[in-house]
């Protein structure tokens, strides 16, 4: 099938991105060098809100509630509104330099936060494909405007539920999600009809705010005249209830769905401790859950069966028990049209290219590995693009007929409020020889050097600025998105066959979550940087 010819507007938009080549390297570096963490993405944030108004647009900060998210506008007339967003998130413990050694980066430990995704490079393709969109508009006069979404916490599925419920989402003619990848069957391809399934996270908090009632609600004391507190029976406390929780809900997680529908339960624990001397009980320790799975009617039942949990291990050690959402995601919508959209700009581009610079990268990190370099040291799949029928296929293989979604992602929120499309674009990964598993820091340094990584952002860049100009140019496409739409919605938002947003809660943003701090020492990790020596 020979590639679909491009409009002067798309050509524009190519060569707008490639004007800005080097810029995007930069900031890919920038943000993968703040390596934040979910909802303290202040410098990354920033980044972006300090860019996009000097692009044009206008921003409002802290967008729905949250201090680290984003919402820019830029309309040049009355037309459709397409939607792209950043996300800048990385996680703890997978603090890594853009090097070919495992290293951390300059002045942290290993415990900092870090991209694995990478985000840093997903954030920077959806600002490269804006920006050349606005750049073709503006050139060829195309009515219409762009919404841009600074999505904070997506690890936690932390914002797009928020910004989901309180309306940024509504008005879009369409939303464009990109997503690195490199793993098949979502390598260089669009989802189709299996979309990602719901995503609820929620942080168990138990409290021993009134320890002294324990001996008495348990007929405890010594008899003493004057009760001796350093012998007298006290309330085991939150360390405790924490512990209790965690093994109850691990023995009994094969007890709270059947055994189909690919369903998982991880968690996290947040804070722990509080105590400051050996005879007072802990009085405050935290427990983050992650449910994935297909339904919200399965999200439901584990969270059911985890507040029993928590209930339980609360009675048994004198504290009380708090659940908070963190989050409540809905499974995703498919839709064919805008999906073909999609594949018919990834077809114009084909699959990202890796140049001998790239190559040198990942045979020195198979060097230092102790393994013999390769000719050809990434995986094949990376170059390839698959169809999405072909894809579904495949993904399909090894789930039951019933089951219509799998994993999770936040995106899927996206999808009940426009037409939307989620692409995978590859990103670098190294061939590895029978027997050998590489480390994870080798995959975290290739999204940070950018001979490695900056393939993967250009082209994500161009098929966004492709997609959505070819969405704001051909309104037979855009209205076929549209239709599809409401009839897989039964009539749009509100509709027959519409899911409402799922969060009834506020914004998560006051738990400890990690973070970097400024203390007279400099610029730090939560968890301080490891000593010489230790």
């Amino acid at each position: 099938m020979s590639a679909p010819l491009l409009s002067a507007a798309q050509a524009t938009a190519l060569t707008a991105i490639a004007a800005r080549r080097a810029e995007l390297s930069e900031g890919c570096a920038t943000i993968f060098g703040y390596g934040e963490t979910a909802w303290r993405e202040y410098r990354s944030a920033g980044w972006y809100v300090a860019k996009l108004r000097a692009e044009g647009f206008t921003v409002e900060e802290g967008s729905g509630g949250m201090p680290t998210a984003f919402c820019a506008e830029w309309s040049n007339g009355d037309g459709p509104i397409i939607g792209m967003y950043a996300e800048y998130d990385g996680i703890p413990g997978n603090c890594q330099a853009p090097a070919t050694r495992r290293a951390p980066r300059a002045g942290l430990g290993f415990q900092a936060g870090g991209h694995t995704d990478p985000h840093s490079g997903l954030g920077m393709a959806g600002l490269g494909g804006l920006l050349a969109t606005k750049a073709a508009m503006e050139r060829h006069g195309i009515k219409g405007g762009l919404r841009f979404t600074g999505e904070p916490a997506e690890k936690v599925r932390g914002s797009k539920p928020v910004h989901a419920a309180k309306g940024y989402y509504d008005g879009l003619a369409a939303i464009l999600s990109f997503h690195p990848f490199y793993m098949l069957p979502m390598c260089n391809t669009v989802r189709w009809d299996t979309h990602c399934g719901a995503g609820w996270s929620m942080i168990y908090r138990f409290l021993c705010d009134t320890p002294e009632r324990w001996g008495a609600t348990h007929g405890g004391g010594d008899g003493a005249p004057i009760p001796q507190a350093h012998s007298v029976v006290r309330a085991p406390g939150a360390n405790d209830a924490l512990t209790l929780m965690f093994q109850a809900s691990k023995s009994l997680r094969e007890s709270m769905l059947p055994h189909q529908g690919g369903w998982s339960v991880s968690e996290a624990i947040l804070t722990a401790g509080q105590a400051t001397a050996d005879n007072q009980p802990a009085g405050l320790a935290e427990i983050q859950y992650m449910i994935r799975v297909p339904t919200i009617g399965m999200a439901e039942t584990v969270t059911a069966a985890l507040d029993r949990n928590a209930a339980a291990a609360a009675a048994m050690t004198g504290c009380r028990w708090e659940r908070h959402w963190v989050s409540k995601s809905r499974p995703g919508l498919a839709n064919h049209a805008i999906a073909g959209v999609v594949w018919e700009a990834m077809q114009a581009m084909g699959a990202p290219v890796w140049d001998e610079a790239a190559c040198a990268v990942a045979r020195e990190i198979q060097s230092n590995l102790g393994l013999a370099p390769m000719d050809d040291p990434f995986i094949p799949e990376m170059s390839r693009l698959i169809a999405p029928e072909a894809a579904e296929a495949i993904l399909r293989h090894d789930l039951p007929p019933s089951q219509t979604h799998s994993t999770s992602d936040d995106y899927t929120d996206m999808c009940w409020h426009a037409p939307t499309a989620r692409f995978y674009v590859a990103r670098p990964a190294l061939r590895a020889p029978a027997g050998f598993a590489y480390p994870a820091w080798v995959m975290n340094a290739l999204g940070g050097i950018p001979a490695t990584i900056d393939p993967m952002v250009e082209r994500a860049a161009q098929i966004l600025a492709l997609s959505a100009m070819r969405l704001l140019e051909d309104d037979g496409a855009r209205e076929a998105a549209m239709a599809e739409f409401h009839q897989r919605t039964g009539g749009g938002a509100g509709g027959s066959r519409w899911t409402p947003p799922q969060c009834d809660y506020d914004p998560p943003i006051h738990f400890r979550w990690p973070e970097y701090v400024t203390t007279p020492r400099g610029h730090d990790w939560w968890i301080p940087a490891t000593m010489p020596g230790a």
